[in-house]
């Protein structure tokens, strides 16, 4: 079997094309460089329509939907909400800003695609899950470290059972992050794990599922512009068995960054590295291997990763949410599942705080 063989059964699994009858027309709310280096080149990449732009700051609004093709921008919230054109609304703010234009598109009617975090708060969050259910709104969470290639491509072999039972996952992160890119964060109590580790505990939700006890250890580097912690040590513990690590240090002046993952299982392993992070925000593409007792792989075999994180990640998320309008069939990030990526940071935060391991409460 030639090595395009071998891995179409991977490829096929984790293609995340949009069907053209799945396709809805979509108006973005937010115009910052996230829109601009990922949503917005994703979408136009997919096919996607984008009916309109809407930012507080009109004039970066005007400038970014300039730039990317974008013929529309809205004069307020409540105009993009009041266009019937709109089907899907994907909002891209900060998180203490989402929950009330959540509950206006709820009331609105529009299905949306919410901003991780999705709340800063789980009481919030049930109460915007119930209301949009009982409305009959579908609404999802860009979690989209899911469909990052490597990420994807793990999961789907350890689904293939390539590996046997899962083990052991880990994140090994060393870089220098500068903060200042995104000001609202220097001033966050919260940071690395509510922020940045929030993608790595909803990737390993999607394939080890909840752990059931968590530890986490937080600190900062004397004289760090950031308020909150920028490098932490986590430990999750399943009921199966298995365990997830995150060792991730945002400081790290060495220049000698480090992005790597790992999933082990009885009969295997899968190891790569997340290309986005040796040059955020160009990046390059992960890197992705894979030992196999059961194919058997004669030591480590690459897969040939061909996407990136950053943009081409991006359309998952949506992707799904489009399925799920169209079938019935629930978008893996829907905003009730990611209830449970924010009970686990939840619970991070409580072991950090209290210094003892803590329960996931979803």
């Amino acid at each position: 079997m030639s090595g395009l063989d071998l891995w179409k059964p991977i490829a096929d699994a984790i293609d995340i094309t949009i069907p053209e009858h799945h396709k809805r027309r979509i108006a973005v709310v937010g115009a910052g460089s996230i829109v601009e280096v990922a949503h917005l080149p994703a979408y136009r990449n997919a096919g996607l329509e984008i009916v309109g732009l809407y930012d507080l700051n009109r004039g970066r609004a005007e400038r970014v939907a300039k730039e990317m093709g974008v013929t529309h921008v809205y004069d307020s919230l409540e105009a993009v909400l009041g266009d019937d054109r709109v089907e899907v609304v994907d909002i891209a703010v900060v998180a203490n800003a989402q929950p009330d234009i959540v509950a206006a598109g709820i009331e609105a009617g529009k299905h949306m695609l919410c901003q991780k975090p999705f709340v800063q708060d789980l009481e919030t969050g049930r109460e915007l899950v119930a209301l949009a259910d009982k409305s009959g709104v579908l609404m999802a969470v860009n979690q989209q470290m899911r469909y990052d290639e490597g990420i994807a491509a793990a999961r789907a072999i350890l689904d293939a059972g390539w590996i046997g039972t899962p083990t052991a996952m880990s994140f090994n992160v060393a870089i220098a992050t500068d903060w200042q890119a995104w000001p609202w964060l220097l001033t966050a109590e919260r940071l690395e794990i509510n922020y940045h580790s929030i993608h790595y505990l909803d990737a390993i939700r999607s394939i080890l599922g909840d752990p059931r006890r968590v530890f986490s250890v937080g600190g900062r580097r004397p004289g760090q512009l950031a308020r909150g912690e920028t490098r932490t040590m986590s430990t999750l513990v399943f009921d199966s068995g298995a365990a997830a690590t995150l060792h991730v240090n945002h400081e790290n002046l060495g220049n000698d960054s480090r992005a790597e993952f790992r999933l082990d299982g009885s009969e295997g392993a899968v190891r790569g590295t997340i290309g986005l992070l040796y040059d955020y925000p160009h990046g390059r593409p992960d890197t992705l291997e894979l030992f196999s007792e059961r194919i058997p792989t004669d030591g480590w075999l690459p897969y040939p990763v061909a996407t990136r994180w950053l943009p081409d990640a991006f359309v998952g998320p949506m992707a799904g949410l489009l399925r799920w309008i169209e079938t019935g069939e629930r978008a893996p990030t829907a905003a009730e599942d990611n209830l449970g990526t924010l009970a686990l940071v939840e619970a991070l935060y409580r072991s950090m705080e209290s210094g003892r391991a803590q329960e996931v409460r979803a």
